[in-house]
């Protein structure tokens, strides 16, 4: 029987321009023990440079999932989506719109290019800790991820 290999801490990019709603999912994985370490792209072309591995970070970690605002400067959050699901080697990591969108245009387009889920922002440190808490337990406890 084989073993499924458990990475330690899981790895997060979380795909944001706001800084406030980055500190408080930070402080929510860490405050619900996560074992997860929380990199951050300010826009969607850092992003894919973060991923890429690409100039400053050439020695980026892979994550284990992302977490994808929609609405940021230079490259929108559905650019991004698109560009990762049609990546061979990007496309098995597993995205969350994690915005403060809830119109059904964009839970729809999100979903029809291929966003694993779609959850609203939370507003408040309680409701913050809620989602990381529900991010760690069905993604890092339930889910088998893919390593590549």
């Amino acid at each position: 029987m084989s073993q499924i290999k458990i990475a330690c801490p899981r790895i997060i990019l979380m795909i944001d321009d706001n800084p406030t709603d980055v500190l408080l999912i930070k402080e929510a994985f860490a405050f619900c023990e996560a074992n997860s370490e929380v990199h951050v792209a300010e826009d969607g072309v850092y992003a894919l440079e973060f991923l890429q591995r690409e100039g400053e970070y050439s020695n980026a970690p892979r994550p284990d999932i992302i977490l994808l605002d929609l609405n940021m400067p230079r490259k929108g959050g559905l650019e991004v989506l698109m560009e990762l699901k049609t990546n061979p080697k990007l496309k098995t990591i597993p995205v969350i719109i994690y915005t403060s969108s809830i119109t059904q245009e964009d839970v729809k387009a999100a979903y029809d290019h291929h966003a694993n889920s779609y959850i609203r922002k939370s507003v408040n440190f309680d409701d913050c800790i809620r989602t990381a808490k529900s991010i760690k337990d069905f993604w890092f406890t339930v889910s088998i991820l893919s390593e590549s």
